[in-house]
């Protein structure tokens, strides 16, 4: 069985895909066994078809009939994966796959079961003025509101405990509040800074607009969740025998 699942949310990726599946295989080397789940999600193009075509026992294909969203594309890999420790990252090659090691390595080091997701935050990033500042306006106001001592959340590249992950309340664009997400249930965050490149194919499924109108609602829908989460552990019993 495998020990970890790196799941590759994908849409309209069919000249990325091999590549990144490839140079993820390469990276992960020394932490077999684990398995590759790609999510294609809803692709008009050859995405599929190139998963197929690598005929490799480890790599697996989910697919969404229409495209339902990254997070909706994250949730099924998740829930399909074998492994207890989940890592995800885009499936354009912009997350590097050779960071991944440093997003496994402070779970694997936690013996006392604390952290329940890792997540990486990007230095120098590889997009246009506009994606970069429409991103930091975002990560500003989310930070304020929700106090999650986050300064990148749209990264891609996270590893998280599965469990943890399932445990979660799911809806469209959760992935980008995970941080606030595992902190409302008790798990400590751990960041790790990571590189960046830029978008070797294709173009992006997001525009600026798209992500400020469907932001400004979930922003608050999450500020609601965590106002309300009222968890409280019962007091243990002593036994008698």
């Amino acid at each position: 069985m495998a020990t970890l699942s790196v799941v590759i949310p994908a849409r309209n990726e069919g000249e990325n895909i091999s590549g990144l599946v490839r140079a993820i295989d390469a990276t992960l080397q020394a932490h077999q066994p684990f398995e590759i789940i790609v999510v294609d999600d809803g692709s008009t193009d050859d995405t599929a078809a190139r998963v197929r075509a690598m005929g490799l026992a480890h790599v697996r294909l989910l697919r969404h009939p229409k495209s339902a969203g990254q997070s909706a594309a994250v949730h099924s890999g998740v829930m399909a994966a074998r492994a207890p420790l989940i890592c995800t990252l885009d499936g354009d090659g912009q997350n590097p796959p050779e960071e991944l090691p440093r997003l496994i390595a402070p779970l694997l080091a936690d013996t006392a079961g604390l952290i329940g997701l890792v997540a990486g935050q990007r230095v120098k990033r590889q997009d246009t003025f506009s994606k970069k500042l429409a991103s930091r306006l975002a990560n500003g106001l989310r930070g304020w509101l929700l106090q999650d001592g986050t300064r990148d959340t749209g990264c891609g590249l996270k590893a998280f405990r599965r469990d943890a992950f399932l445990a979660l309340p799911y809806f469209d664009h959760m992935h980008r509040y995970l941080p606030a997400l595992f902190a409302r249930d008790g798990w400590q965050v751990a960041h790790v800074d990571v590189s960046h490149r830029p978008r070797g194919a294709g173009a992006s499924n997001y525009s600026n607009l798209q992500r400020a109108l469907v932001g400004a609602v979930d922003l608050l829908g999450v500020a609601w969740l965590l106002r309300r989460r009222k968890k409280v552990k019962p007091l243990a019993e002593k036994t008698h025998v």
